[in-house]
């Protein structure tokens, strides 16, 4: 039986689109935004294999500033803080509330897991009007150790006192699932954009495109 719905956030229930407004303003390639997530990833990604360790708003910082270098463009202070500052106001998808809630009536405790800080966390639950119909998050600075790495996904489930196999990681991104299939837990992938979920990971259990559906689909796991 499922006891809690670990979510991540980023793209899975926050929508990127206000941020993807910021980066449209200086850059003409459509890509600038995916680009900079994924070289932020991919700096994350070494960074732990190397057993080191930054905090995420100073990594995406030092990413942003190598995109606009990459593409000889002239990255002011104010332009930084204000792209940065957009990264903790973006809004729900329509279907995250709804979801949340038929969660909550089926005692199931819903629960985020980010590579963010505790206190940014807390901000874009907070700035995204969902803050309530959560029972707790988790942040990587925890473990020092970004998804997917496995020690964040055996945190939470070990904070939140709940065998791994009674949990089921939510997320839109097939690296952050097979992280968290691969600690332990049952996974579903919430597919918030049109792309091919990389065969050489474990696939996820179950695969919606719509998360209130998706949860109904959770709520029936034995």
């Amino acid at each position: 039986m499922i006891k809690a719905v670990f979510f991540d956030m980023n793209e899975t229930l926050l929508n990127l689109s206000v941020l993807k407004e910021h980066f449209d303003k200086h850059f003409e390639d459509s890509y600038a935004l995916k680009y900079w997530f994924v070289k932020l990833l991919h700096t994350s990604t070494v960074t732990g294999v190397m057993d080191e360790y930054k905090n995420f708003g100073e990594l995406a910082g030092v990413v942003l500033e190598s995109l606009f270098y990459e593409n000889g463009k002239i990255l002011t202070s104010e332009t930084k803080t204000e792209i940065l500052t957009s990264f903790r106001k973006m809004p729900p998808y329509s279907d995250v509330a709804d979801a949340l809630k038929l969660l909550n009536q089926n005692n199931i405790r819903t629960v985020a897991v980010s590579n963010s800080s505790r206190e940014m966390i807390k901000e874009q639950l907070t700035n995204a009007g969902i803050i309530d119909l959560f029972h707790a998050y988790y942040s990587v600075d925890a473990v020092q150790k970004y998804k997917p790495f496995k020690e964040i996904y055996q945190y939470a489930a070990r904070e939140e006192n709940i065998p791994t196999e009674n949990v089921v990681m939510v997320a839109s991104h097939d690296w952050d699932l097979f992280g968290a299939k691969k600690a332990g837990l049952k996974t579903a992938c919430i597919e918030r954009k049109k792309e091919i979920f990389n065969p050489y990971y474990f696939p996820a259990d179950l695969y919606k495109t719509d998360l209130v559906e998706l949860v109904r689909e959770i709520i029936k796991i034995k």
